[in-house]
């Protein structure tokens, strides 16, 4: 069982629209996070949600010679978070992907997410989220090269898994980043 101290966050990555069941870039079991993140975020003294808040010309679209089709587009309702999303839980939000010539899947990379965790005396992070294989591993990582502890919630992720193996290739390489992997069920107060 890992305790929730003064010192950890609850990161929830992507819980937007437009990657759930019906979005333009849906994961397909992305709707079965959000039991244990609504559960979970009443246990952390401090909860960020990220959302991708893409411009339309974003070099990662497939309109703009990108692998992905137009997905988040800011201020849109794919971009919203999803109603299922107890978001008034929330502590801070944190936009990424803003820049059109970068991917945009870490939390990390051109956001100050790194300086509200330190502000708020952080060094353990878990990770819950979407996708698996693209922003939730890219954050877990950038989460450990930034210097923070990190915990991926494998029961509160899901993966596209374009290739198959993804997921799992993408667990093994935050694991390998030194991330633990657990169930939200070993978490408490």
């Amino acid at each position: 069982m890992h305790r929730i101290g003064p010192h950890d966050a609850l990161i929830v990555v992507d819980p937007q629209n437009d990657f759930l069941p019906g979005g333009t870039l849906a994961v397909a079991e992305g709707n079965r996070i959000f039991e244990p993140i609504n559960r979970l975020m009443a246990l952390f003294p401090y909860v960020v949600a990220t959302r991708d808040w893409h411009p339309r010309d974003h070099a990662y679209f497939q309109a703009n010679g990108g692998p992905w089709p137009w997905h988040c587009l800011a201020r849109t309702h794919g971009a919203q978070f999803s109603p299922l999303l107890h978001s008034e839980q929330i502590d801070d939000v944190i936009s990424k992907g803003t820049d059109p010539k970068t991917d945009g899947y870490s939390a990390f990379a051109a956001t100050d997410l790194a300086e509200k965790l330190r502000q708020h005396g952080i060094r353990r992070v878990f990770v819950t989220g979407l996708a698996t294989d693209y922003c939730v591993k890219a954050t877990t990582i950038d989460a450990r090269d930034a210097g923070f502890d990190a915990v991926v919630l494998t029961d509160a992720i899901a993966a596209i898994d374009a290739t198959p193996g993804d997921e799992l290739r993408a667990l093994d390489e935050m694991r390998a980043s030194g991330a633990q992997l657990m169930k939200s069920a070993d978490v408490a107060l």
